[in-house]
């Protein structure tokens, strides 16, 4: 028998609202790759001071599962956001660094939170110092003065 319908309409509320602080162990991962089997490939922020280069080199990668409760219920996408608890499987002793505990949907409410991590600000797609002239799209074609000759 499938689950109840509570139990869909409780996860993803739960996923639509940011908590107002973060746990000691969990931490905010962006999504890369799907793995297979409920397995993701994510990348966690350096922690410390860098540089911006430095900082996108320094990405920590990290294997992570999705829970029970989350499976074909929630969909990840590459690019995606995720919360990680990277203590969940550290008595284990297998290749798994930890596990999704909250999937990141409204994401402009969660960038409005404190904890959100400072290398996983949007940036724009325009480059803000362009040197070329500006776009004529949508104005009418100049007019020549030159040939107003009545």
């Amino acid at each position: 028998m499938p689950r109840p319908k509570r139990h869909l309409l409780a996860t993803a509320q739960e996923t639509l609202t940011p908590p107002p602080s973060l746990d000691e162990n969990h931490a905010i991962a962006k999504v890369r790759k799907a793995e297979g089997k409920n397995l993701y490939s994510v990348e966690l922020p350096s922690s410390s001071s860098r540089t911006e280069e430095e900082k996108e080199e320094a990405l920590l990668l990290l294997l992570v599962e999705l829970p029970s409760r989350f499976r074909s219920q929630i969909w990840l996408k590459r690019g995606g956001y995720v919360v990680v608890d990277t203590a969940a499987f550290a008595g284990r002793d297998n290749k798994l660094d930890g596990e999704i505990v909250n999937v990141v949907r409204d994401e402009r409410e969660w960038r409005k939170q404190a904890y959100w991590p400072a290398e996983f600000v949007k940036k724009s797609s325009y480059p803000e110092d362009s040197d070329e002239e500006e776009s004529h799209v949508g104005q009418l074609p100049p007019s020549d003065d030159s040939n107003d000759e009545r």
